[in-house]
């Protein structure tokens, strides 16, 4: 008995990386997969379903059900072609990864308005349009699982990444919202920030300069399964990031306990105050140990 026998799972981007190994390990594990990758270079230009047709193979190759789609998912029509092969292929829609995406880096002053747009619309719009279909239908139906893929880029920031860290923190806050307005219908939300080796991170200088500390898509794989199984039970609303060197932890977002005013007050009264409004180093770390 596999941890997914009877779930139909989609999964975007899942013609190579972190979305193949995801797809090839849920079909291990009794999934029917929607393999959804538009193709071509990590930059999103051009399309090639031979990649998603190529990982499909593969899983059927092992006994498993796989069917391949060539969707642009940064429109509405491709949202919907994903979700409609689900249907039309295996009858459900279980489980939803939103793993697609695309890199375009540029430090902030040099970052083009193209740029910016192009990767807006693959992560974050790109989650909506393929949410969309598949959580009305989980609504309707008893619930499900969805997975999307944020960033420690957005959840922390990093250097040259700001269209991409912006997008991956829309994510996040999508995310929350749905995990809210998805509680009464069984519909449980996790979001991921995984970090691994694969051909969108091959040339990132903290990849290249410490290849020991990087997780491979197979090392990030369980995580994804943990969240869609019975083996999460009713969790939901949680982040967890996944790479190396510092292995799975839940990520989250803390809130001093804050000082309230009594009644009229200055701006110079939180420095007054600072020791209940901000944290200090020492905070930081419980924290991280936390």
């Amino acid at each position: 008995m596999g941890l997914l026998d009877g779930k139909v799972a989609i999964i975007t981007g899942a013609g190579g990386g972190l979305g193949e190994a995801y797809a090839r390990l849920f079909a291990r594990e009794g999934a029917s997969v929607i393999v959804n990758d538009l193709g071509g270079p990590r930059d999103g230009s051009g399309a090639d379903k031979s990649m998603a047709q190529k990982v499909v193979d593969a899983i059927q190759a092992e006994g498993g059900k796989a069917a391949a789609n060539g969707s642009d998912i940064s429109t509405m029509a491709g949202g919907q072609s994903v979700f409609d092969d689900a249907i039309k292929h295996f009858g459900r829609a279980d489980i939803l990864v939103n793993n697609a995406g695309i890199l375009l880096d540029g430090t902030f002053a040099k970052m083009s308005e193209e740029n910016w747009d192009r990767v807006m619309k693959v992560h974050l719009k790109g989650t909506f349009c393929v949410t969309m279909p598949a959580f009305k239908w989980m609504k309707d139906n008893g619930g499900g699982v969805i997975v999307n893929t944020s960033s420690t880029s957005g959840l922390l920031g990093n250097f040259g990444q700001s269209n991409y860290g912006a997008a991956k923190g829309g994510i996040w806050g999508l995310s929350n919202v749905l995990a809210i307005e998805g509680r009464k219908y069984n519909i449980r939300l996790w979001t991921l920030a995984p970090g691994a080796l694969t051909r969108m991170t091959a040339d990132l200088p903290r990849y290249i300069e410490n290849p020991a500390a990087v997780m491979g898509p197979d090392e990030i794989a369980p995580a994804l399964l943990y969240m869609v199984s019975s083996l999460s039970g009713e969790q939901t609303g949680k982040v967890l990031g996944v790479s190396g060197p510092r292995g799975v932890r839940e990520m989250k977002m803390l809130e001093m306990k804050g000082w309230k005013p009594g009644g009229p007050w200055k701006a110079q009264d939180i420095v007054s105050h600072a020791r209940e409004i901000f944290f200090d180093e020492q905070d930081k770390l419980a924290a991280r140990r936390f």
